[in-house]
């Protein structure tokens, strides 16, 4: 077994940092957001906005990577997150709603470059290695699961104000990441002209490789979204959980997301990249399941676990499925397109997860969901049909 780069590994101390911002803000974004809205329907708003900062800026940041390198696209990133998350403090000392959107959106932009860390780990190691290299970089989840809504508690040593102090510790943490960037070592310049060659992303996306990638990536993070976004502000707002009670559940969530990274990469190669899909499917079946048992404590901490590993099975065997979709000089127009996509619909998800919750509650909202993942069992089962219906005529 080939020995991980330390590029893999100082991405992925990055990525457990820098993601913690992400984790904060589903905790303090519905939270924040019912306190500060004038109207509760748009109290998911600032979390949203963050998703959609993200759905925005993916394309115009594989664009600059692609030109500038991998490398300077992050530093920059950081260091707009760190002076977001410092006038997100300002706007919540201020009591302004929209102050925190936007820099609710801003974090957004940034987490848009943290998420091409994955691939800049898979471009680190050799094919072979590539679904080990995925894995381990969201292995960074784990802490930034635990690091991030803590920050929010350690915050309030230093300001009385609920989630100032956490914002301003955040704004520290990002500063360490833009002097991490400097220090790995794969760039990957690419020249327009170069990036410019190979097959128009009109031939690329009528693969079915690419399609059963796309569409796991996009179901995966649609879904985690939708529930997850609702979830705190059902709990804590509409069902009067406290926040520790609440933080708790979201905490669980997000480490369930990247713990299976622990193993994940191995099980792709044992079991191949479609039934580790299908099983994250399975895993979000049993997600509405429990979550319709009841609105025992339990009941959202079990289905947000599950929710959890669903995710990572589904993230991670679209992430490996995607590779084999493109040559290398058309992975940034390729990879621009997926981010595209996957973000674009988890800020639709995450923006409709308020309405949904206010217009059919939160059994409603998990009976949308039970449709989705149909849908997606349906996509899944005709695309893996044209993959090994295409081997066959290939081996003819």
């Amino acid at each position: 077994m080939s020995k991980m780069p330390a590029n893999v590994w100082l991405l992925t101390l990055i990525q457990a940092l820098a993601m913690s911002t992400g984790t904060m803000m589903v905790l303090a974004g519905g939270v924040l957001g019912a306190k500060l809205t004038p109207d509760p329907a748009w109290s998911t708003l600032p979390l949203a906005m963050s998703i959609v900062g993200t759905a925005i800026g993916v394309l115009p940041i594989t664009r600059l990577m692609q030109h500038f390198g991998r490398k300077p696209i992050f530093i920059a990133a950081t260091l707009v997150g760190a002076l977001a998350t410092l006038l997100a403090a300002f706007s919540i000392i201020h009591h302004s709603f929209t102050g925190l959107v936007f820099c609710a959106f801003l974090l957004g932009l940034m987490l848009s470059a943290i998420q091409q860390i994955r691939f800049a780990a898979m471009e680190s190691v050799g094919l072979e290695m590539m679904p080990k290299a995925a894995s381990t970089v969201l292995l960074g989840g784990l802490v930034a699961a635990i690091l991030g809504p803590e920050l929010i508690t350690i915050g309030q040593i230093f300001t009385a104000q609920s989630f100032v102090g956490g914002f301003f510790l955040m704004a520290g943490i990002l500063l360490l990441c833009s002097l991490l960037f400097t220090q790995i070592t794969n760039t990957h310049l690419v020249s327009e002209k170069s990036a410019n060659t190979g097959r128009e992303l009109s031939q690329i996306v009528k693969q079915p490789v690419f399609v059963l990638a796309v569409s796991a990536s996009v179901v995966g993070y649609a879904l985690m979204s939708f529930i997850m976004t609702a979830t705190p502000v059902h709990m804590h707002v509409h069902e009067a959980f406290s926040l520790q009670d609440t933080k708790w559940v979201i905490q669980s969530h997000i480490f369930a997301m990247f713990f299976p990274s622990l193993f994940s990469g191995w099980l792709i190669n044992i079991l191949g990249t479609s039934r580790i899909i299908y099983i994250g499917l399975f895993a979000y079946t049993c997600t509405i399941l429990v979550a319709l048992t009841g609105n025992e404590w339990l009941s959202y901490w079990g289905a947000l676990v599950l929710l959890g590993i669903g995710w990572n099975f589904l993230f991670v065997g679209g992430t490996v499925l995607l590779a084999q979709s493109y040559q290398p000089v058309e992975r940034f127009k390729v990879q621009g397109l997926n981010e595209f996509l996957v973000f674009g619909s988890q800020a639709t998800a995450a923006l409709s997860a308020g309405l949904f919750l206010n217009l059919v509650e939160w059994q409603g909202l998990l009976f949308a969901s039970f449709v989705i993942i149909v849908i997606q069992l349906i996509v899944v089962g005709r695309q893996q049909y044209r993959i090994t219906k295409s081997h066959a005529l290939n081996q003819q």
